[in-house]
């Protein structure tokens, strides 16, 4: 009988794995069905690497997060809250900060979408890999840049895996999610794109024919046509082939529409006849969810331990300060932070302090008590020895003679009730 071989159940931990961004993505507050269902769109574009089935409840706070995620080895927060003028985010980077603050101008779900797209239909396989994140029209660092937009970007490219060309696999690139800024407006759009892969050089009659046996209606009706020519070859709006047919060159249209959308595949990819050396058109079908996000403020820090503000857009509110003023300004929040410190310190030195009481007095309790036992025992062994004392007392001599008469009755009497011994009253102290 061949032996039972034991299952590994103590996998070793990947050292690259441990090196990815994780996120949290949390609504807190009184928002409404729209934002619910926002937040659990973006934890879909950040899978794999989100809480995914994460269920806030109402008694869990913004600080229970920041002190849970480090723990558990997370290093993004988003908390999406609502206020009487727009939704806003807050991006933090745990657990040191900075925290990033943005209103939602406008935003739409994923539903909304793919209700109003013809043809971006999602999978579900897409989500077992991060997505590829593209920056599009961030200006060049340069001395005339303004100074938050390279720590806006640098957040940004925190949120995602890094991108290694020489270890990366075609077929783990699936989705694309573009941020991009207008410099115009002064907002960032956040967009969500699925990558597809069609054959290049054919007309849209001829893809169907290849690819019909994969769509969800399954293979094409070609019922009402008399010969597979009528299908490919006839012109858009003909009624038949007495209409004539297509050339080969007016056919050959690309999916894409030129041919700088043409790649060859250096690796097989997902799909049907998408392998090695092939020559395909590749598409982006947008699936949301979309996001236009306007930058408020920058602060050192996490929520509840800020520090400066580094960047703040209501510039025409800002008092502008001098060197003195922000450098005491800075003092004073170094002082708030160590007197936090002292006074954390006092208490677990508090703590610490009524824990050895505790244990002292637990300590003497069973001292105490086997001490009471030892007096208890040596009082029972006196009263033992008296209670034989009476008995040796009470007992009758064989030879002795017992008298008659009133005489010798009194005077016995008082011969026995003097010889009586006295009984002794214990006394226990209290403990």
């Amino acid at each position: 009988m061949a032996r039972k071989r034991k299952t590994r159940t103590h996998v070793k931990e990947d050292t690259k794995a441990s090196n990815v961004p994780k996120s949290i993505i949390i609504k807190h507050g009184q928002v409404g069905h729209s934002i619910a269902q926002l937040v659990r769109d973006l934890r879909k574009v950040m899978e794999p690497n989100t809480a995914s089935r994460l269920k806030e409840r109402n008694r869990n706070k913004l600080k229970d997060f920041l002190t849970i995620g480090p723990a558990l080895q997370v290093s993004h927060l988003l908390a999406f809250t609502l206020t009487a003028r727009a939704p806003s985010l807050r991006l933090i980077k745990l657990s040191d900060g900075p925290t990033l603050s943005f209103r939602v101008e406008r935003y739409s779900l994923m539903k909304d979408v793919l209700n109003t797209s013809r043809r971006a239909r999602s999978v579900g396989m897409e989500y077992l890999t991060p997505p590829l994140l593209v920056l599009a029209s961030f200006p060049p660092p340069s001395p005339t840049t303004p100074p938050h937009l390279p720590l806006l970007m640098k957040s940004f490219q925190s949120l995602f895996p890094p991108l290694a060309p020489n270890s990366l696999s075609l077929s783990s690139a699936r989705r694309v999610v573009l941020i991009s800024y207008n410099a115009e407006r002064g907002t960032v759009d956040f967009r969500h794109y699925i990558i597809k892969v069609k054959p290049y050089g054919v007309s849209k009659r001829v893809r169907r024919v290849l690819e019909g046996a994969t769509q969800s209606h399954g293979l094409l009706d070609l019922g009402n046509e008399k010969d597979i020519a009528d299908f490919l070859l006839r012109k858009r709006g003909e009624p038949g082939p007495e209409g004539g047919y297509e050339s080969a060159a007016s056919s050959a249209e690309s999916v894409a529409g030129d041919d700088a959308d043409a790649v060859d595949l250096a690796e097989d990819y997902v799909g049907r006849n998408n392998k090695k050396g092939q020559r395909r058109a590749v598409r982006l079908d947008e699936v949301g969810p979309r996001m236009e996000l306007r930058l408020i403020k920058i602060t050192e820090g996490v929520p509840g331990k800020e520090g400066a503000v580094m960047y703040h857009s209501f510039d025409f509110i800002t008092v502008k300060k001098s060197k003195k003023e922000v450098a005491l300004q800075k003092a004073e929040h170094a002082a708030k932070a160590q007197l936090k410190k002292e006074r954390r310190e006092e208490q677990e030195r508090n703590v610490q302090r009524k824990k050895a009481a505790a244990g002292k007095v637990e300590s003497k309790e069973p001292h105490e008590a086997s001490s009471d036992e030892e007096q208890d025992g040596d009082e029972d062994e006196e009263t033992d020895g008296e209670e034989e004392h009476d008995n040796d007392i009470g007992e009758w001599d064989e030879d002795e003679n017992i008298s008659e008469g009133e005489d010798d009755e009194e005077s016995e009497n008082e011969s026995s009730e003097d010889e009586q011994p006295r009984k002794k009253v214990k006394f226990r102290k209290k403990s």
